[in-house]
């Protein structure tokens, strides 16, 4: 069974960094497309970033290079960075695996809190 486990949230002051990590078990993160989301009170889960099978990585506009997306394959672990935080970051994080092949539907981690705030 799939189970992603997010943890590193936390409180930091706008300016500072975070790094939040996707701990993966059941799956390998290595041969799957994954992602992290975020959802803000009252708003709809949105996109943040997704690392390809090959490494490649894209990002949602409103990251403008403040986050990174990585994964090590020995830990099985999916990771983003995040620097420069801003209050508007704001949100519970979550890591998804992008269902595909064999495995068509997508799993979900539970979330992480992140509050920017001074």
């Amino acid at each position: 069974q799939v189970q992603l486990v997010e943890s590193g949230g936390g409180l930091v002051q706008p300016g500072g960094s975070l790094r939040l990590s996707c701990a993966a078990s059941g799956t390998i993160v290595s041969i799957n497309r994954m992602g992290w989301y975020r959802q803000a009170p009252g708003k709809q889960r949105e996109w943040v970033a997704d690392i390809y099978i090959s490494g490649g990585a894209v990002y949602a506009e409103f990251v403008e290079g403040r986050f990174t997306i990585s994964r090590d394959n020995a830990k099985n672990t999916v990771y983003l960075q995040m620097n420069s935080l801003k209050p508007e970051d704001t949100a519970v994080y979550y890591c998804k695996q992008y269902g595909s092949g064999n495995t068509p539907r997508d799993y979900w981690g539970q979330g992480t809190q992140v509050t920017v705030s001074s």
